[in-house]
């Protein structure tokens, strides 16, 4: 579990520094796509930055609740951990995207 760790908390970092810089309004990591109705870039960063904190939680404690052992329980604790809290973030940001941009594409 000690891999398993390691690897979600590595991406939870990257998600959480994607998460700090668009909420600092550098908006243009999203994809242009996804950002050309948006009127209110600041207000848009800020709350994609917010939504994406969500994403990026989501491998930190379910790699914090693997590391507290290698049985059945606590691995299905951990994907149990990993599947809502990407289902909320990505619900998070589906919503900032229908707030800012009239619409999900």
């Amino acid at each position: 579990m000690w891999l398993y760790s390691a690897i979600l908390f590595a991406v939870s970092l990257l998600l959480i520094i994607l998460g700090v810089l668009i909420c600092k309004g550098k908006t243009d990591l999203i994809h242009s796509y996804h950002r050309e109705k948006v009127t209110d870039h600041a207000a848009y960063g800020k709350a994609f930055g917010k939504a994406l904190f969500f994403v990026g939680a989501a491998p930190l404690v379910s790699g914090i609740i693997a590391l507290c052992g290698d049985s059945d329980k606590i691995a299905a604790a951990s994907l149990s951990v990993l599947f809502l809290g990407l289902g909320i973030g990505i619900g998070c940001i589906i919503a900032v995207q229908k707030k800012y941009n009239n619409g999900i594409f």
